[in-house]
């Protein structure tokens, strides 16, 4: 049987994109004075204005129009060009109460103090064999792709092209295996004078070759470049951005669930974003494991509430045991209170902005990217033992 699946990623200067780096890089600010500051900061980019909104609650104030000029500039524009409006508030007493001491701690007295979630929703973790990242292949080639063309234009070695920039790979599946790329688009922003013919040919030779080398597109490929013709006017100025609305290039680019809540500018208090880091951790160490082929995690919180209200492992029969006895593994293996996460996870660092571009998954800088031979063994002995 074949299908086709299709995913894409976006460059730095995509507006939505940019947007997302100037909130994780808001949130890395603050952290860098105050690892427990409390961030949930939204930001919106259009014509000729960024504007900042959120909550913020830190014992050091950012200087957050700053902040916002050098994530300008390094995401290729020109800082002077866009107003910056600003507004912030603390965050909620009563959300601030909730998350600061959960509610097992208020019901039963005399407990050490424990985070709460800071919002409820579902999570979701998901992680495949078939690249070495565990990524869906259509995602990794796509973010390659994109991550290629922002090198091409800092390092100038491509020539007229500029910030805005988005990817998509179809690959076709036989029986369940990656066969062949069927097709790319790429889209990218360049300068008004760019020949659109040398254009293709730089981009074919100098992204998509190196991109794709270790799964190459062949002569029955369908290329694309810059199918609507021109793209002179791009970035803000042409298409306004908002932060967390690219979270399907964030997470698995449409095939794997997705909870409801985005990732940046939030800290780690916020489990939609921490929560999702953990599970996708989770569901890596049991495919890397040999547990399975592929594998989904779900977790659901009460905000306010440590503990998960639910959990569940998903290996869409490809496990070698059933998914009640993995889910079982799994909540006997790992910890999954907000505190937990973020002490296993390091989350208090200021290190969000590395993630807000081509994916917070697969890149090995990460914590929740690391495969743990403890973990993988311990999950691996609690299964036989029930075996």
């Amino acid at each position: 049987m074949k299908n086709h699946l299709t995913s894409e990623s976006v460059c730095q200067g995509h507006p939505d994109k940019l947007c997302d780096y100037i909130a994780d890089s808001i949130l890395d600010a603050c952290l860098s004075i105050d690892e427990y500051s409390r961030v949930a900061c939204e930001v919106m980019a259009t014509k000729g204005r960024i504007i900042v909104a959120g909550e913020i609650t830190s014992r050091t104030k950012v200087n957050v129009r700053e902040t916002v000029r050098t994530a300008l500039s390094e995401s290729g524009y020109n800082p002077k060009e866009f107003t910056i409006s600003v507004f912030l508030h603390n965050q909620s007493s009563d959300i601030a109460g909730g998350v600061d001491t959960a509610m097992e701690v208020r019901d039963a007295e005399g407990k050490v103090d424990e985070l709460g979630a800071g919002d409820q929703g579902t999570v979701y973790g998901y992680a495949t064999d078939e690249t070495p990242t565990f990524l869906p292949l259509p995602l990794e080639l796509s973010h390659r792709i994109c991550r290629t063309l922002d090198e091409q234009r800092k390092n100038g070695t491509i020539i007229g092209i500029r910030s805005d920039g988005k990817a998509q790979v179809s690959v076709e599946y036989e029986n369940g295996k990656p066969k062949r790329v069927a097709a790319i688009i790429v889209s990218v922003q360049h300068a008004r004078d760019k020949n659109l013919d040398t254009l293709k040919g730089e981009i074919i030779k100098q992204v998509l070759y190196p991109a794709c080398s270790d799964f190459p597109f062949d002569a029955h490929t369908r290329i694309l470049i810059n199918p609507s013709g021109r793209f002179v006017e791009g970035g803000p100025g042409a298409d306004t951005g908002l932060t967390g609305r690219k979270i399907m290039v964030d997470t698995y680019g449409g095939l794997a669930l997705h909870g409801g809540g985005a990732f940046s500018g939030k800290d780690a208090t916020k489990v939609d974003r921490s929560g999702a880091y953990m599970a996708r951790m989770i569901a890596k160490n049991i495919v890397a494991a040999g547990l399975a082929k592929r594998c989904g995690v779900a977790i659901s919180y009460a905000i306010g509430k440590a503990e998960p209200v639910a959990v569940n492992a998903h290996t869409f029969a490809t496990g070698k045991y059933d998914d009640e006895q993995l889910t079982e593994a799994v909540l006997t293996v790992f910890s999954l209170k907000p505190s937990d996460i973020i002490e296993e996870l390091g989350l208090r660092s200021p290190i969000y902005s590395l993630t807000s571009c081509y994916g917070h998954f697969g890149n090995a800088l990460f914590a929740w990217e690391q495969v743990s031979k403890r973990y993988m063994q311990a999950l691996r002995g609690e299964l036989e033992i029930h075996d």
